[in-house]
C-alpha cells in the first residue's frame, strides 16, 4: 500500500517557533537520514492526525511530498499531547531502495475460530507476539504478516521459525532464537469441575446417614 502526506520546509528552530507553528495548526516534523542533511518540515495536523489512524502507516513505506519534491521514507518516532488529541512532532527517516531496510511490522492473526485447539478442545488463543522485526530491500517490506492458527491444538504453540514470509523478507533474531508467536491454553470443561463437587455430596450424604440398626437375636 502506497501512503503519501505533504510537507513544507521549515526554517524556524526552537521551542517558540514550533509551539507558534502549531498553533496554526502545523505538526513540526524532521526528515534525516541518507547522505543528505536533516530537513526541519511541518505537515497539517489534520492530515498526519488521520494518516496515524491507520497500522500501515506505521510499517509502510511512505512518501513524503515536500513541496513539490517526493522522497521516500519511514515513521521512526511520534510524540504525542500526555492527556490531549494532540500530535507534538513527528521523525521520518529517508529509506533508500538498493539497501536494505530494518522494520517491524504487526502480525495479523487468521483461522483462530477453525484451529483444533478452540473448535475442539475449547481453549483459548494467546497472542504471545504481536509484531516482528523484519529486514528487506523496501519493496518488498510488507505491511503486515499473517499467522495462520488454523492446525494448531490445545496445549501447543506456534513459533517464529513456522511463519511464512513473503518472499524477500527474514525475520531479525538472536542465532538459536525461536520465540513463542501464539499458543492454545486449555480450559478446564465445565464436566470436570462439577465432578469433584457431585462426589463430594455424595460423601456427605453417605457420612451423614444413620447407620443400620443391628438384627434382633431369636
Amino acid at each position: 500500500m502506497q501512503l503519501e502526506f505533504n510537507a513544507n520546509k521549515r526554517d524556524g528552530q526552537g521551542t517558540g517557533a514550533s509551539r507558534r507553528l502549531r498553533r496554526t495548526g502545523r505538526v513540526p516534523a524532521i526528515i534525516y537520514g541518507s547522505t543528505e542533511k536533516p530537513q526541519s518540515i511541518d505537515i497539517d495536523h489534520n492530515e498526519l492526525f488521520q494518516l496515524l489512524r491507520k497500522e500501515t502507516f506505521y510499517s509502510s513505506v511512505l512518501t513524503a511530498n515536500i513541496d513539490g519534491a517526493k522522497e521516500t521514507c519511514l515513521l521512526r518516532d511520534v510524540q504525542r499531547h500526555p492527556y490531549r488529541q494532540v500530535i507534538l512532532h513527528a521523525d521520518f527517516q529517508r529509506v533508500d531502495a538498493t539497501h536494505k531496510l530494518h522494520q517491524k511490522v504487526p502480525l495479523h492473526f487468521i483461522n483462530a475460530d477453525i484451529a483444533p485447539g478452540v473448535k475442539l478442545g475449547g481453549g483459548i488463543v494467546q497472542h504471545v507476539l504481536t509484531d516482528i522485526e523484519v529486514r528487506c530491500l523496501p519493496k518488498d517490506l510488507p505491511a503486515f504478516i499473517e499467522v495462520d492458527l488454523k492446525d494448531l491444538v490445545a496445549g501447543h504453540s506456534l513459533h517464529v521459525s513456522q511463519l511464512s514470509l513473503p518472499t524477500g523478507v527474514e525475520v531479525m533474531l538472536h542465532k538459536g532464537e525461536d520465540p513463542v508467536v501464539a499458543t492454545i491454553l486449555t480450559v478446564r470443561g465445565k464436566d470436570e469441575d462439577e465432578a469433584p463437587a457431585a462426589d463430594s455430596a455424595a460423601t456427605a450424604v453417605t457420612a451423614a446417614a444413620p447407620a443400620p440398626a443391628p438384627a434382633a437375636k431369636k
